[in-house]
């Protein structure tokens, strides 16, 4: 059974935020996208609890707080470091990959330079997650 979600979609590039956003749009994806900048508004977002995201998907190079210092916040928090996190950026360096799984990421998936390799990955990201019981209980 898939299920809505709220994801929160860390991303300081307005070109790539719009189209995740078109994406999901054109693939009649009734999630709701909560979104930041860095990973600095990313923890303000966070700590408010207002709306707790069910993943978070977030890039690697940000200002401020980079993707990975990010993830070190994030899984040092009692409450909060049981969201999967998954890394959607440009970056295939092996070392950010194995630093970013020791942290404790749910996955990374490389930004494709193709746009249709970019909807199917997307795609298939969201129906998993969609469809994970871990998100449904």
């Amino acid at each position: 059974m898939n299920k809505s979600l709220n994801i929160l979609l860390i991303e300081d590039d307005a070109i790539e935020v719009m189209k995740f956003n078109r994406v999901l749009s054109s693939l009649n994806f009734k999630h709701k996208i909560i979104e930041a900048n860095n990973g600095e508004e990313a923890i303000k977002i966070l700590k408010e609890k207002e709306t707790v995201p069910d993943i978070i998907i977030l890039d690697l190079n940000m200002p401020k707080i980079n993707g990975i210092e990010f993830l070190g916040i994030l899984k040092g928090d009692d409450y909060l470091k049981y969201i999967p996190a998954i890394i959607l950026t440009t970056s295939n360096n092996r070392k950010d990959v194995l630093e970013c799984y020791k942290i404790g990421i749910a996955g990374y998936l490389l930004k494709p330079l193709k746009y249709d390799d970019y909807v199917d990955g997307i795609k298939r990201l969201i129906e998993y997650w969609s469809d994970n019981e871990l998100i449904s209980q």
